[in-house]
């Protein structure tokens, strides 16, 4: 349930690398809303995953990083990414054969 929303898994594998403003988030994301993807961060901030930190600045300057949480969730989106990889080559053995 931590993580089961699309979006939430973009969102830690954006995050993985490093801190992000929000702007680059959304960017790198692609077709979120602003709504859907401020909705799941503040969730994820709420479960411990994600850190929030807020410059007092003009605008306001708010960057995104993973809690040592959400870094241990590493191994599992790395074993999901290697599953889809072998899953995307067996798909397209599947399609030549049928051809």
């Amino acid at each position: 349930m931590l993580i089961g929303d699309k979006w939430k898994v973009l969102i830690l594998r954006d995050l993985m690398p490093g801190t992000k403003r929000f702007g680059e988030l959304k960017k790198s994301i692609g077709s979120v809303s602003q709504k859907v993807l401020t909705a799941q961060l503040r969730d994820m901030e709420e479960k411990g995953l994600v850190n929030r930190k807020v410059y007092a600045e003009v605008p306001p300057r708010v960057e995104y990083s993973l809690t040592e949480l959400g870094k241990s969730l590493k191994p599992i989106l790395d074993a999901m990414w290697t599953w889809g990889e072998g899953y995307k080559v067996q798909n397209s053995e599947r399609k030549t054969e049928q051809t």
